[in-house]
């Protein structure tokens, strides 16, 4: 093997890094460097590049908050992104020149985001392992629901009631993004007490960056849009990002009309459909009816799993 050596990721690095993580076999566009900058300002990028002599071999997306270094805050999974030549051998020696080079940089801890199995193109848990070597703890385990589309579930008896309760309602691909987060936020508001995670204006912006990744399909009756459901697409998984509808929507039936047209006619042909997580407090709180809900669609449960891995003797903190 050559010389393996870590490189800070800088602007000039952007053309490589979307690259790779193209072609990677666990990455998805998520990490493509437009995505990951949307919220630039709420964090101070600490992305790496590692090379074996001029050849990259991985990437880390990751920002730093004090002495902690994080796979990635701003977004819903991390960890190292690599490519079909990466073998377990070689990611311990990654994970050990990582390590050296956070304690050189006076990190103290790794919190490390694992990218969830079903969106692997191909295996991609060395870095599992490698973290399991140098002892790094489970801290959070959420729980998603996902449809292994090809070996689809059966639908249970009061969701294919909903589905036809519905058949009057026109689904469509929309680009009002304001209309739908409107519905969304009162959503939040009403049952949560929170906000969304983007505003409308940023994922009108973000769909127009990525508009094979990002779609927005609604409901309408007449004029009036009932509900939506914004996707995050990539090679191997639709993601249902956000699902909200009005009161009006959840009495027809909207979002149950919307899902079984994705399922069913536009993401077919994905290996997996992701509903999102149904777990608040790291994990240790599931909202039962959330995940039935999921599951009545023939979903079953999948893990976002978060690691820490405290690390003693760093040095002094790089500026």
């Amino acid at each position: 093997m050559g010389e393996l050596r870590i490189e800070r990721y800088e602007s000039a690095h952007r053309p490589l890094w979307d690259s790779f993580v193209r072609q990677s076999k666990n990455g998805t566009f998520l990490f493509c460097r437009d995505y990951m900058e949307y919220h630039a300002d709420r964090f101070k990028d600490f992305s790496l590049l590692f090379f074996e002599d001029d050849k990259v071999l991985a990437l880390l997306p990751a920002n730093i908050a004090a002495d902690t270094a994080v796979s990635h805050g701003g977004l819903t999974y991390g960890g190292i992104i690599c490519g079909s030549s990466m073998k377990t051998s070689l990611m311990l020696q990654v994970f050990e020149a990582l390590l050296g080079r956070l304690r050189e940089d006076g990190i103290t801890q790794l919190i490390y985001k694992a990218v969830p199995h079903i969106y692997h193109r191909l295996p991609a848990e060395e870095d599992l392992y490698a973290l399991f070597v140098h002892g790094a703890q489970l801290f959070r385990r959420d729980i998603s629901a996902a449809i292994l589309l090809q070996e689809r579930l059966p639908l249970s008896k009061g969701r294919k009631s909903e589905i036809k309760k519905a058949a009057h309602l026109s689904i469509a691909e929309s680009d009002d993004y304001d209309t739908f987060m409107a519905i969304e936020e009162e959503v939040l508001r009403e049952r949560h007490d929170k906000k969304p995670v983007h505003s409308a204006a940023e994922l009108r912006s973000l769909a127009q960056a990525f508009p094979d990744h990002i779609k927005l399909f609604a409901a309408h009756k007449g004029p009036e849009m009932l509900g939506g459901i914004v996707m995050y697409v990539d090679d191997v998984v639709a993601h249902a990002q956000y699902i909200s509808a009005t009161p009006e929507g959840k009495r027809t039936g909207a979002q149950d009309a919307i899902l079984n047209y994705l399922i069913n006619d536009v993401y077919s042909g994905k290996r997996y459909f992701d509903f999102g997580i149904s777990t608040e407090n790291d994990g240790r709180y599931l909202n039962p009816g959330l995940q039935q809900n999921k599951e009545s669609y023939g979903a079953r449960a999948v893990t976002y799993d978060f690691y820490k891995l405290d690390l003693p003797g760093a040095g002094a903190a790089q500026p």
